[in-house]
C-alpha cells in the first residue's frame, strides 16, 4: 500500500454496513482497513497511519466517541480526518461528535454517494495530490493527475518512488518525516526496505530537483529525517 492510494479505516461492528462500505471503498480505489470494535481500532490507527477514518458511534468496547476524541488529542494522529456515522440524528448528538474532534457527521441511513463525496472532500485537504490535485511548492509544480513535474517552467524526470517521496514533502510542506513514516508511506506498509534505502532516493530526488538549477528544496534533520523546505 502505497502512498498513491489512500487508505481508510472503516471502523464497523454491523456486518452488513461493513461489506457494503467496504465494496465502495475499494470500487472507489482506496485501500480499506477493517476494525470491528473500539480497541482494534486504536491499535490499527498507530499500526497503519490511516489517512481517513469511517468511525461508527455505537462500537463495542470502546465507543466511537472516545476513538474519535483519543485520535484528536495526540499529535501523531491528530491531522487524521474523522467521519463519524451514527443512527443519533438529534442536534445534539451532531455537536457533540464535531465537538469532540469529528471532521463530519453523517447520520444513517445515509445515501453512500454522499459519503464518497464527502471523503473526497476531506482527502482533498490532506492528501490533495491522490484525488487528482495540483501541488505547488515555490517554484516546484506537481500535477498528481498527470503524474508530471516541473521547476521553474522546466520539466523534471522521476521514478515512480522518487514521485511518490516528492509528493508526500509538498503535500505538508515543512514537516520532518523520519525514514520509517517515509518507507510506510512510500513503499509501503506491507514491504520490507532497508531504511538506508531512503536516503538514496531522497540523494535522487535532490539530484532531478537540482538539475537545471535552483537551491536543494530538501532539509536534511539530523538524527529523524527529511523535510521540504
Amino acid at each position: 500500500m502505497t502512498s498513491d492510494k489512500p487508505l481508510v479505516l472503516l471502523v464497523e461492528d454491523e456486518p452488513a454496513q461493513r461489506e457494503i462500505l467496504r465494496y465502495n471503498l475499494a470500487s472507489e480505489g482506496y485501500d480499506v482497513s477493517i476494525a470491528e470494535n473500539g480497541d482494534d481500532a486504536l491499535v490499527l490507527v498507530d499500526e497503519i497511519g490511516p489517512d481517513l477514518i469511517l468511525l461508527d458511534w455505537m462500537l463495542p468496547g470502546v465507543s466511537g466517541i472516545e476513538i474519535c476524541r483519543r485520535v484528536k488529542t495526540r499529535r501523531e494522529s491528530s491531522e487524521i480526518p474523522v467521519i463519524m456515522l451514527s443512527a443519533r440524528s438529534e442536534e445534539m448528538d451532531r455537536v457533540r461528535g464535531l465537538e469532540t474532534g469529528a471532521d463530519d457527521y453523517m447520520v444513517k441511513p445515509f445515501s453512500v454517494q454522499e459519503l464518497m463525496a464527502r471523503i473526497r472532500a476531506q482527502l482533498r485537504r490532506t492528501r490533495p495530490a491522490s484525488v487528482g490535485l495540483q501541488l505547488v511548492y515555490d517554484d516546484i509544480i506537481l500535477d498528481g493527475e498527470t503524474h508530471r513535474v516541473t521547476r521553474n517552467g522546466d520539466p523534471v524526470k522521476l521514478g515512480p518512488t522518487e514521485f511518490r517521496l516528492l509528493t508526500t514533502f509538498m503535500e505538508k510542506p515543512g514537516r520532518v518525516w523520519s525514514r520509517e513514516q517515509l518507507l510506510d508511506r512510500v513503499w509501503g506498509r506491507d514491504v520490507y526496505v532497508d531504511t538506508r534505502t531512503v536516503d538514496v532516493h531522497v540523494g535522487r530526488l535532490r539530484k532531478a530537483l537540482c538539475k537545471t538549477g535552483g537551491e536543494d528544496p530538501l532539509r536534511t534533520v539530523r538524527g529523524t529525517g527529511y523535510a521540504l523546505g
